[in-house]
C-alpha cells in the first residue's frame, strides 16, 4: 500500500463525490449524495486556500480541505476553517489521518494562515479524540449545537511561527524531523469543557508542545489570535523566554456597536452595527422571524449564516430605515435596508459583485410552499433536501413564482426575482444581480395571520394497567416508565453511551439548560449533561446544584391522568429542555400539531420538525403524547417540541424560554392524541 498525499487536481471531483456518497460516515452528508460538478463549485464557493487528497493507486481514499469559509462561518484574519476531512474507513487504522493533517498544518505555516479551526461530532469518540490529541482546543461553545457539532481552534502553526526566529539552529533541527502532530503536544483528556483561562482580564489558551529533546510552553491570547509568551526548556532543565514575531495580519475585535432599530405594524428590525446582519422580530414570534447576512464587500469573505465576522460599516439613517456602506479600499457595497407596509426592502449598490447573502425563515411551525409545488410541514429534510454541508447541492428555485411560509401569527414571502437557492426549507442563498439603473433589489414580505388556535384533540383511550417511573440521580434523569406493560422510554442505564450527536446519554427523560433554540451561532443543543452530580430531593423529584436545575413529576395512580413534569431553573438565561428518547422502533410514526394543523409523518421523512404538541407511536402500537401543561392554542407560542431522527432513535425535547413557567404533560394512549 503507497499512499500518496498531494494537492487536488482538475478531474478529482467525481472521484472525491463517488467516495463522499459511498460512505454515510462521511462529514459532509447530503441526502441523495452529491455530484463531481456540486463539488467543484463548492470548492471555488468555499474560497478555498488548499484541498489536500490522499491516493492509493490512483484511487481517492482521504481528503482535507482548507477553506476561508463554509456557508455556516466565515474565517476571521489569519484562520483557515478545516473540513471535508475524511479517511475511507479501511484506511482509519494507518498514517493517513495525521499525514493529511500535518501537511495541511505545514502549509498553513507557510501560507501566512496561522489558526485553525474545524468542528467535530463529540459523539464521534475516535474523531474527537483524534483532535484533541493534535493540539485542538476549545475556547468557545462546549456542547454541539443544533448541527451536532463543537467547534475547536489549532494554535500550533501560531506558535511555531510566532518563535521561530528564536528557537536557536538545535530546536529549529528537532522541529524539521517532526512528522505528526500527535506526538508534539501535551496529553488532552476529551472531557466537552473549555479550555480558556483568564489571565489579567485575557482570555489565554495554553500549550506544551514536545521538540524532541526540548519543551516549549506558549501562552495564546485566543480574542486577538497573538502570543502572549512563550519559553523553551532544554535537556539540561534551563529555560529562556522566546522572543515573539507578530502575525502578518490583524484581527479585528468587534466594536460593541448597538444595533440600529426601527419599527412598523408588529414588525422591529435591527441592524447590527459590527456584521450588517438584519433581524426581523414578529408580535407573537419566539425569536426573529428573519435574518439576513451583509454581503461582504470582499466577496471571498461572505458571511456564514451562524457567524459573521466584524466590519468596518457606517451607518445612517434613512426614511423608513438605515444605509449601511462598507468600504475595501477602492470597493465599496452601500445597503439600503427599509420595513414600509410589511415588506422589508434591502437595495445594494457595489463597485465590485459582493459576497452572497444567507437568509434564515425563523418560523419553526407551520408550512412552506416552494412556488407551485405542495405545501409540507417546515423542518429539516422535509419537501427539500438539506444542502447545508455543500451548499453547492442546493435547490435552484425557478423565478417567477414565489416562496411562501405560513405559521400561527405570520406569513414570510420571498418573491423570486433574482438567483435563490433553497438550502433546506428554511434557509437560502440570495445572489446581489444589479438592475439597469445599477441597484439590486431584494424583497421579503411579512403578513399577519388571524388568530387560530391549536389542533383540536382526538379522544383516546389510556393505557391500562400500572404506572412505574423510576429516576435515579446518577443517570440525572428517569431510567425507566412503563405504564401497564408498555415501555415508554429508552435508557442505556446504568451505562452511558452516544446517543445521535450526545456522547453522554443515560437516562430516558432529563432537563438541561440550552442555548437558545433561534441563537445563530449554534441553535438548540442535544441535552449533553455536565458530569455534576445530581441529588434526590424525593423518588419524583431530582435537584442539579451544579447547574441549578431541578425537577419533579407528579404521577397519578391512574394512568388515565398524564403525567406532569414541573421544572425549576430560576438560574438559567436562554433555554430550559426536557429531554425524552421514546421507546419506538427504528422507524416510527409522529402525529405532531404545527401551527395548528395535524400532520401524520414518517420518522423516515425527516430529519428534524418542531410542534406546538406531538404523540409519537411506541414500538408495542400504543401513542406517547406530549404538550405543555399551559397550553391554551392562544397567545405567543413559546413552549415548543423538537422531533430529530438520528441512528440511534427519535429524541424529543421539549423546550421553553428561561425563568418561565416549565411544565409539561406527558400520557400514553392506544391512539394518537391530537
Amino acid at each position: 500500500m503507497s499512499i500518496t498525499i498531494r494537492p487536488y487536481q482538475q478531474g478529482d471531483a467525481h472521484d472525491i463525490a463517488k467516495l463522499y456518497n459511498r460512505h454515510r460516515d462521511n462529514p459532509n452528508p447530503v441526502a441523495g449524495g452529491i455530484t463531481g460538478e456540486e463539488l467543484e463549485r463548492e470548492l471555488a464557493e468555499r474560497d478555498t486556500g488548499t484541498f489536500l487528497v490522499a491516493v492509493d493507486g490512483g484511487r481517492v481514499v482521504g481528503t482535507f480541505g482548507l477553506f476561508h469559509n463554509t456557508g455556516r462561518r466565515s474565517a476571521r484574519a489569519g484562520e483557515l476553517i478545516a473540513d471535508m476531512f475524511f479517511v475511507a474507513p479501511a484506511y482509519r487504522n494507518g498514517m493517513i489521518t495525521g499525514r493529511l493533517f500535518t501537511e495541511a498544518v505545514e502549509w498553513m505555516v507557510q501560507s501566512g494562515c496561522l489558526v485553525l479551526r474545524l468542528t467535530v461530532n463529540p459523539a464521534n469518540a475516535v474523531a474527537f479524540k483524534l483532535y484533541r490529541r493534535v493540539g485542538c482546543v476549545s475556547v468557545g461553545r462546549t456542547v454541539p449545537g443544533e448541527d451536532g457539532n463543537v467547534e475547536l481552534h489549532n494554535y500550533i502553526p501560531l506558535i511555531l511561527r510566532s518563535v521561530f526566529a528564536d528557537l536557536g539552529p538545535d530546536v529549529r533541527a528537532a522541529l524539521g524531523g517532526l512528522n505528526s502532530f500527535a506526538t508534539v503536544t501535551e496529553s488532552r483528556d476529551d472531557e466537552l469543557r473549555s479550555d480558556v483561562r483568564l489571565v489579567d482580564g485575557v482570555r489565554t489558551v495554553d500549550y506544551c508542545l514536545a521538540l524532541g529533546e526540548f519543551r516549549l510552553t506558549a501562552s495564546v491570547d485566543v480574542d486577538r489570535g497573538v502570543v502572549r509568551r512563550a519559553e523553551v526548556t532544554g535537556p539540561d532543565g534551563a529555560s529562556r523566554a522566546l522572543g515573539l514575531a507578530e502575525p502578518p495580519y490583524r484581527v479585528r475585535a468587534p466594536r460593541g456597536v448597538e444595533p440600529y432599530r426601527f419599527a412598523s405594524g408588529g414588525l422591529a428590525v435591527e441592524v447590527d452595527g459590527d456584521d450588517g446582519t438584519v433581524r426581523v422580530l414578529a408580535d407573537g414570534h419566539h425569536g426573529p422571524v428573519f435574518v439576513s447576512t451583509w454581503p461582504s464587500c470582499r466577496a471571498d469573505r461572505s458571511a456564514g449564516w451562524r457567524e459573521g465576522e466584524p466590519r468596518d460599516l457606517e451607518l445612517a439613517p434613512v426614511e423608513g430605515g438605515v444605509r449601511v456602506t462598507e468600504r475595501c479600499g477602492a470597493d465599496e457595497v452601500t445597503g439600503t435596508i427599509t420595513l414600509t407596509d410589511g415588506v422589508l426592502g434591502q437595495d445594494f449598490t457595489f463597485t465590485r459583485r459582493p459576497g452572497r447573502i444567507f437568509q434564515t425563515v425563523g418560523l419553526r411551525q407551520g408550512t412552506f410552499a416552494p412556488g407551485r409545488g405542495p405545501a409540507r410541514p417546515i423542518g429539516l429534510g422535509l419537501g427539500v433536501r438539506d444542502a447545508s454541508e455543500v451548499v453547492a447541492a442546493a435547490h435552484t428555485a425557478p423565478p417567477g413564482g414565489d416562496l411562501a411560509w405560513h405559521g400561527a401569527d405570520w406569513d414570510v414571502r420571498v418573491p423570486v426575482r433574482e438567483p435563490v437557492r433553497l438550502i433546506h426549507s428554511a434557509l437560502l442563498e440570495r445572489g446581489l444581480a444589479a438592475g439597469p439603473d445599477g441597484v439590486a433589489r431584494l424583497r421579503t414580505e411579512f403578513h399577519r395571520r388571524d388568530a387560530r388556535g391549536g389542533a383540536a384533540a382526538v379522544a383516546a383511550g389510556p393505557v391500562a394497567g400500572s404506572r412505574r417511573i423510576q429516576l435515579d440521580a446518577s443517570a440525572a434523569g428517569v431510567t425507566a416508565w412503563k405504564e401497564g406493560t408498555s415501555k415508554v422510554l429508552r435508557s442505556p442505564f446504568p451505562r452511558t453511551r452516544a446517543f445521535g450527536n450526545n456522547p453522554r446519554w443515560s437516562a430516558g427523560m432529563w432537563v438541561t439548560a440550552e442555548h437558545s433554540r433561534f441563537g445563530r451561532v449554534g441553535g438548540l443543543g442535544w441535552g449533553v449533561r455536565s458530569s455534576a452530580a445530581w441529588e434526590e430531593k424525593h423518588p419524583l423529584a431530582l435537584y442539579g446544584p451544579q447547574e441549578g436545575i431541578g425537577f419533579e413529576l407528579t404521577a397519578p395512580e391512574d394512568t388515565g391522568e398524564p403525567v406532569r413534569v414541573d421544572i425549576q431553573a430560576p438560574g438559567s438565561h436562554e433555554e430550559v429542555v426536557l429531554w425524552l428518547t421514546p421507546h419506538t422502533p427504528r422507524r416510527t410514526t409522529a402525529v405532531i400539531d404545527s401551527a395548528g394543523t395535524r400532520w401524520e409523518l414518517d420518522s423516515s421523512e425527516f430529519r428534524q420538525i418542531w410542534a406546538a404538541a406531538v404523540a409519537v407511536r411506541l414500538s408495542d402500537g400504543t401513542w406517547l403524547h406530549c404538550r405543555p401543561a399551559d397550553a391554551t392554542g392562544t397567545g405567543p407560542a413559546e413552549a415548543e417540541i423538537v422531533l430529530r431522527t438520528t441512528a440511534s432513535g427519535l429524541l424529543i425535547g421539549c423546550a421553553s424560554p428561561a425563568r418561565r413557567e416549565n411544565a409539561w404533560l406527558l400520557s400514553v394512549h392506544r391512539e394518537p392524541a391530537l
